[in-house]
């Protein structure tokens, strides 16, 4: 399996400096600051990042849980809420709250929440994230 990478660079102090951060693959590179991260700046932060690592990976894991019952869905749409607080000293990610909608005609509704709730606890980014609180609101449409 490939090993994937991202890299970051940060110039300046903590509140007047700023950086960038880049994936790997270059299909995505933005700036990142103090006030991006923890105010309402311009600019990408780390969380926002593993928001969307996580939407993404729960989307498609989920997905790979309908494949093995030979079923496709029509869509599956998960967001991410990252949330960063002050934890003694420092700054902690306490919580992730994953909500996703997927379309699904004709699927059983107890087993969409079975099947959602155990692609919670088996999908890679939430298994690397596993000291963080990770809830899930869990919504089959159509």
């Amino acid at each position: 399996m490939p090993v994937r990478t991202a890299d970051a660079e940060w110039r300046g102090g903590l509140q007047d400096g700023s950086g960038i951060v880049r994936l790997g693959s270059r299909a995505f590179e933005g700036p990142y600051s103090f006030n991006s991260r923890f105010g309402d700046g311009k600019g990408t932060n780390p969380e926002e990042l593993i928001g969307a690592a996580h939407a993404g990976c729960y989307s498609m894991a989920l997905a790979a849980g309908l494949a093995r019952e030979k079923v496709t869905p029509k869509r599956i749409h998960t967001d991410a809420k990252v949330h960063i607080e002050r934890v003694g000293e420092g700054m902690a990610i306490t919580k992730i709250e994953l909500e996703t909608e997927a379309e699904i005609p004709g699927y059983d509704a107890a087993k969409f929440q079975a099947l959602a709730e155990k692609t919670k606890q088996e999908c890679p980014v939430s298994k690397a994230l596993a000291g963080t609180t990770i809830t899930l609101a869990a919504k089959l449409v159509g």
